[in-house]
């Protein structure tokens, strides 16, 4: 099924997430050649390699570009590259850059800057992890020419390249980019069609971006990632509203433009407002999961694993999350329901709760009381409410169960902690996944299972890495899927990421914004913003 299939066909569309008072006070009315705008989530991590967290992915589209691009029918295009080449053997890839590319800071683009980067989020990416263990050699041929060579033949390269979300490949200049990939940036200059502002940026509180006017768009129109990207407007403001009620009545009144994502509950105070386009952004669509830490007690054990898989319900999750059954529905596939490798394995263990099972397994696995301290963020819609309805879960299966509370920010920080709970370590978190980024065993970074590598939870199944290895250089379709099913029925046997439902986020925009894409992921390109 591609993209253009899953892409939301209607009058709305949208692309912004999360807040907006500047400083405690928000401006007193938009631009006409600025949009402010409240994002999802406010922020606070600016270098879109050391963190999946989509508002730090959207932020690197802001300002950064990719080599290598994927079209509304999911069709890989260049982006930054002019053109490649395939040698005969299928092992090594030359590509050649446009002509023109310039750093924000005026400075060329250069072969060894695209290196540097490439290196940097590989190291990170769990779909760059696989490319770099298959690179046989990364050089520069000249400064517009450098050449990627793998051990055998595969397309994983432009794969990679092209990968759109998560942690996509953003190139930066070569002594930004030889920054290690442990350690955030603290420059933050690209080639995108937007410049970042700096001296305006008040973490948490405030974002802005200027127009780049020495951007050269592609010839191409817009289409997803790819195509020209035509900026209409001189700036971008990111405001932040923590109070939903507050940016709600900003946005009817005029003092903002744009909301990402709106709570389900408050949909009857802008539906019908003819001031307002409304709706879901996309047809694409997200997965709620929830991830256990496979170091320390109780998760350490793999039946302890399935009991809490058993006793939480998606049915109760979607509801106490969306609530609207318009906008949401129970799923158990890992790589997403309506996708090409969509399965069923499993769904008895995650769709409906069982609690007698789980209570089962837990008596069989001895378990003895370990408490399950559970991340929960506040101020981020879609992973507020699935902690409390799976603590409630836990408890009545048995689990001694304690639930803390935060922002984002802090669970995105404190996720990152291997230590055992009673030292600042966690069992339990949630978070929301694009269908984009887990539509097979390659992207979906939630199922790599290589120990300390692996994403946060850190779970070691050499299985699923030796499927996933298998899975990067098929070709045929038919064992691709073969490949799939065998990653979902491991890694749900393992409890390697457990999947709560799929639903839509629903958002608004003033009607005098026009040309707004309609797409997964929240772009400013195009965008044009008409008088009051």
């Amino acid at each position: 099924m591609s993209y253009q299939a899953l892409k939301l066909r209607s009058a709305f569309s949208v692309a912004v997430l999360a807040s907006a008072c500047i400083s405690m006070g928000y401006t007193s009315m938009a631009s006409a050649q600025t949009l402010t705008t409240v994002m999802h989530s406010p922020l606070r991590v600016l270098d879109p390699v050391i963190t999946t967290a989509y508002i730090t992915r959207t932020h690197g589209y802001m300002i950064y570009d990719t080599l290598l691009s994927t079209d509304a029918n999911a069709q890989i295009q260049p982006q930054m590259v002019d053109k490649w080449v395939v040698s005969d053997d299928g092992k090594i890839y030359t590509f050649t850059l446009r002509p023109g590319l310039k750093w924000h800071d005026g400075q060329p683009v250069k072969s060894e800057d695209c290196i540097a980067s490439i290196k940097r989020w590989a190291e990170r990416d769990k779909m760059g992890q696989i490319l770099l263990e298959l690179t046989a050699d990364l050089k520069v041929v000249d400064d517009s020419t450098f050449q990627i060579t793998m051990t055998q033949p595969t397309n994983l390269v432009l794969r990679t390249l092209a990968k759109t979300s998560g942690t996509a490949p953003f190139m930066m200049p070569k002594r930004i980019a030889e920054t290690p990939s442990s350690k955030a940036i603290t420059e933050h200059i690209g080639s995108g069609p937007f410049k970042w502002v700096a001296e305006e940026f008040k973490p948490g509180l405030k974002a802005v971006y200027a127009k780049n006017t020495d951007y050269v768009p592609r010839a191409e129109p817009a289409s997803f990632t790819s195509g020209g990207k035509v900026v209409n407007v001189d700036r971008v403001v990111w405001s932040v509203m923590p109070d939903n009620m507050t940016a709600i009545n900003a946005l009817i009144n005029g003092e903002i433009d744009y909301i990402e994502s709106l709570p389900y509950d408050l949909l009857p105070m802008v539906e019908g407002n003819k001031g307002l386009n409304v709706g879901p952004i996309d047809k694409v669509g997200f997965q709620s999961m929830y991830r256990m830490n496979f170091l320390n007690p109780p998760f350490d054990n793999k039946l302890i694993r399935q009991a809490a898989m058993y006793a939480v319900g998606q049915e109760s999750v979607m509801k106490a999350l969306i609530g609207d059954p318009r906008f949401y529905r129970t799923c158990p596939a890992l790589f997403g329901c309506g996708l090409p490798y969509e399965s069923s394995y499993g769904q008895d263990m995650v769709v409906p709760s069982n609690i007698e099972k789980a209570k089962e397994l837990l008596k069989q696995a001895g378990y003895d009381g370990t408490p399950v301290v559970i991340l929960r963020p506040t101020d981020v819609i879609s992973v507020s409410a699935p902690p409390v309805v799976i603590a409630e879960a836990l408890r009545k299966a048995g689990f001694k169960v304690n639930q803390q509370d935060m922002d984002w920010q802090t669970a995105v920080t404190r996720r990152t902690v291997t230590e055992p709970p009673a030292q600042g370590g966690w069992s339990i978190f949630p978070t929301a996944w694009s269908l984009l980024d887990i539509q097979d065993p390659l992207r979906n970074t939630a199922v790599a299972a290589n120990g300390k590598q692996a994403w946060f939870g850190w779970p070691d199944i050499p299985q699923i890495e030796e499927l996933r290895q298998r899975f990067a250089l098929a070709s045929d379709e038919a064992e691709l899927k073969s490949l799939a099913e065998q990653v979902q029925r491991v890694a749900m046997d393992e409890g390697v990421a457990v999947p709560l439902g799929q639903y839509n986020t629903v958002a608004a925009y003033r009607t005098n914004i026009t040309q707004v894409p309609i797409e997964p992921i929240p772009f400013f390109w195009s965008m044009k913003k008409a008088g009051k």
